[in-house]
């Protein structure tokens, strides 16, 4: 069975350096959990905590309801895969995979039997003899997942794997790593700072941002419902538009803004005459005037991404503006350096309070 890890308003300083501040939040078990944030947020320091690398300064931390206080990362349920893989390069893949296994003594007929059913769960049947520099990036990274879970770990603790690789095999250990940890039943805890990575694979995903959590939620609903202006930055591209809010009726805040009076969804902490700023993301833009919320923009360019292309202007105080058009609708797409109109509906931005 998987174990479910629970911070207790967990922190940890360096000396006078504040690296994780009050940080509570659960990850159940089986769950494939990811923390989201840029360098130095916090988020690798987490994992260092759980895995018992570290020891936090304030809280607790529980690993299936057991305190892990005073517990080294050997008498912790956890396994952890660090960026580097640090695969031994002078050792067949199999002896690297049953590498833990002898450390607990266990005999070699039974470590080479858990390798060859390990090789066969990550897709690597029959490369047990290979050496470690006979694999591509890809296989390198299984065979690292393989190893940690030869000691069947409850928690798996991922920091970065995917970092090292290019684009289209980052995508593809994407789709393998979820497909294994859904196989296995195993909790995954994922760092990342690449929020495609933890949007396609994750169940729910914590972001942070200096040491401090700002959300927890389902990839949808992070996207969608941001509860706090970095969230709203961070994960996606999205448009900011700043005003005051003149009044919150029926689950929507009017903002009058340089643009003229806009509508969104009221955000969490929002209150009448406030600063804010209303959020909407380019694919929420539609070419053309419709409805009240109306925004007029200078087009400086137009890139083509394949499926779409992204618009990228400036509103008439300056703000950037940039508009998600679909391949489909080019040849009607606004003309570079000519003003045009864009509209949005009122449920699909969000209005949260200016930081």
């Amino acid at each position: 069975m998987s174990h479910s890890v629970e911070l207790q308003h967990v922190g940890m300083a360096f000396g006078r350096t504040r690296a994780v501040t009050d940080v509570s939040l659960t990850v159940q078990g089986g769950e494939f959990f990811s923390i989201l944030g840029p360098s130095g947020c916090g988020k690798t320091t987490i994992l260092r905590m759980i895995a018992g690398f570290l020891q936090p300064t304030e809280g607790k931390i529980l690993i299936g309801g057991r305190d892990m206080k005073g517990l080294g990362p050997d008498q912790r349920p956890t396994a952890m895969i660090f960026q580097s893989l640090a695969l031994f390069p002078l050792m067949p893949v199999w002896e690297n995979i049953a590498f833990g296994l002898e450390a607990r003594g266990v005999a070699k007929p039974a470590r080479k039997a858990k390798a060859e059913e390990l090789l066969k769960l990550v897709a690597l049947e029959g490369f047990g003899e290979r050496m470690p520099g006979e694999l591509s990036g890809g296989q390198r990274q299984r065979v690292a997942i393989a190893r940690a879970l030869a000691v069947e770990p409850q928690v798996l603790l991922l920091d970065e794997p995917l970092s090292a690789l290019d684009l289209k095999l980052r995508q593809r250990m994407r789709a393998e790593l979820r497909a294994l940890q859904k196989r296995t039943g195993v909790t995954f805890i994922y760092i990342t700072h690449d929020q495609s990575e933890a949007l396609a694979m994750s169940d729910r995903v914590a972001v942070m941002s200096a040491g401090v959590l700002q959300q927890v939620g389902s990839p949808r609903e992070l996207y969608d419902d941001p509860a706090t202006p970095f969230v709203a930055r961070f994960v996606g591209e999205t448009n900011a538009i700043s005003g005051r809010v003149i009044s919150l009726d029926g689950g929507m805040a009017i903002v009058e803004t340089a643009e003229g009076r806009l509508r969104g969804r009221i955000g969490h902490g929002l209150s009448p005459g406030a600063s804010a700023k209303l959020y909407v993301r380019p694919e929420a833009l539609a070419h053309g005037e419709e409805g009240a919320n109306c925004l007029t923009a200078t087009i400086d360019r137009i890139d083509f991404e394949g499926a779409f292309a992204l618009a990228y202007g400036r509103l008439e105080n300056g703000i950037a503006l940039i508009a998600s058009i679909p391949s489909t609708e080019l040849a009607s797409a606004p003309a570079i350096g000519v003003p045009a109109s864009f509209s949005f509906r009122d449920e699909n931005a969000v209005v949260l309070p200016d930081e």
